[in-house]
């Protein structure tokens, strides 16, 4: 799925590995008919949009629905539909915004389907015209000025990947690549949870395959925990090698550096989530932190920035307050479950369910399995006095074959050594269906074909996934 890290220094996505692109591209089969598609088609319904009007749907996990434009223009999340083609929403929440009316088909059984007169929209338009100053600034005079690093940060469930998206698209239909960067482990947008990474936005986003229809590879660090409070070193430590790499990228490549990078942060924004969300603006180097949804940690942002300066050009980074829009809902933690699961789902079965992944049974003295820290470190008040814990959050140590593997999510490390595992990214990811301890073997499923995988050294976190 992902090159190696000598191969990313150039273009921090382009893979050189056969295998390795094998398995970020997981060549479409299609195998099957979906019932699930059969039943989204049952119902159709048309909707006239206004001016600055859009229509909010929401869509179950596993099922779809489809939108046609039939007259006027729309887009969705900023990247614009074409008339008279129909565009496969999947389970999530969708906004189809129009800026002068337009005519919709809807096609399937949404959970719900509105139209909306008030939304942010010209607000985030308004932040990409003077995000645009910033690239023309910068592509004008690149060795004085940087494109924009921009982060949208807020507690959860308040839109910080739609605006990430809105603002991508907005850019990539003005002729820009920027970088979208995730860094949301329980909610990555570019690979499976658990994971940080980035990847250059060429061409507005597909509603349905997401980044996964980008030229580029994209570049991906396990972490292996969906939520960074379970080892924050080890969160710090891949966002800090992730933007030694954007650094490494931009050296060599003047059309990346003046589009710069659109980061979506994580939502865990007090205490030490607080901490931590600083640590990772300074690491990558923002220029403009927009604050979505809350009061309290835009003032807090505010006082923490002040005077603070941009590198080179001496500006102040800037803390902007945008608006929520009004079709963002606060998700159920089941509801969050299943979006870790349908993303899951999608990586080795596509979000269309159209792709045949192989499975390989494989001795376990053919492959090394690996994990990263060994256990939360001990606050030194549990602790007697003078003593200091043993833990180390950045070890790297084997793991023991045992039935724990059992449907956990394992990353094919571009590491070639133990030592390299915790500073290399991976080329992608097999999931265990079979343990067998008697006979010293197990299965995994691969979204590649059957062959070998680019790397025996696999690194193994918490997560998992059964497959229903």
């Amino acid at each position: 799925m992902i090159p190696s890290r000598e191969s990313s220094r150039r273009a921090c996505v382009r893979g050189e590995s056969a295998v390795a692109r094998r398995l970020a591209t997981r060549l479409r089969f299609v195998f099957r008919s979906s019932p699930v598609l059969a039943m989204s088609l049952e119902e159709e319904t048309h909707h006239e949009l206004r001016k600055e009007e859009e229509l909010r749907v929401e869509v179950a996990h596993g099922r779809f629905v489809h939108v046609t434009l039939t007259d006027g223009t729309a887009e969705i999340f900023g990247a614009e539909i074409a008339k008279g083609a129909a565009v496969k929403l999947p389970g999530g929440k969708h906004a189809i915004f129009t800026w002068s009316g337009a005519s919709l088909t809807l096609r399937g059984t949404p959970e719900h389907c509105y139209a909306a007169s008030e939304t942010p929209m010209v607000t985030y338009a308004n932040v990409e015209g003077v995000l645009e100053k910033r690239r023309e600034k910068a592509r004008a005079d690149p060795t004085t000025f940087d494109g924009p690093r921009v982060a949208l940060v807020g507690p959860t469930d308040v839109g910080k990947s739609s605006v990430s998206k809105i603002l991508c698209n907005y850019a990539v239909r003005k002729g820009w690549h920027p970088l979208f960067v995730d860094l949301d482990l329980g909610q990555n947008g570019i690979a499976t949870p658990a994971t940080v990474g980035a990847v250059p936005v060429d061409r507005t986003i597909d509603p349905t395959e997401g980044f996964a229809n980008a030229r580029d590879l994209p570049l991906v660090y396990f972490h292996g925990d969906a939520s960074p409070g379970n080892n924050p070193e080890l969160y710090m430590h891949l966002i800090e090698n992730l933007s030694a790499m954007i650094d490494k990228r931009n050296e060599t490549n003047k059309d990346a550096k003046s589009s710069g990078i659109v980061v979506n942060t994580a939502g865990w924004v007090d205490g030490v989530g607080y901490k931590l969300l600083l640590r990772a603006l300074d690491a990558l180097k923002i220029t403009d932190v927009l604050v979505i949804g809350q009061e309290r940690l835009h003032a807090e942002l505010k006082r923490d920035f002040f005077g603070k300066t941009i590198e080179r050009t001496n500006q102040p980074i800037e803390v902007w307050k945008l608006p929520k829009s009004g079709g963002v809902v606060e998700r159920s933690p089941a509801f969050r479950r299943a979006s870790r699961d349908a993303a899951i789902r999608a990586y080795f079965y596509g979000a269309d369910g159209d792709l045949r992944p192989s499975s390989t049974t494989v001795d376990f003295g053919k492959v090394s399995v690996f994990k990263i820290g060994s256990g939360p470190r001990a606050p030194s008040s549990a602790l007697p006095i003078g003593q200091k814990t043993s833990a180390d959050p950045l070890r790297v140590s084997t793991v023991a074959p045992s039935m724990g593997l059992l449907n956990a999510v394992l990353a094919v490390s571009h590491g070639k050594t133990q030592t390299e595992i915790l500073n290399q990214n991976v080329a992608g990811f097999i999931f265990v269906t079979e343990v067998d301890m008697a006979n010293g073997r197990f299965t995994y499923t691969s979204p590649a074909g059957s062959g070998a995988l680019p790397s025996r050294n696999l690194v193994v976190g918490t997560l998992k996934w059964i497959e229903t």
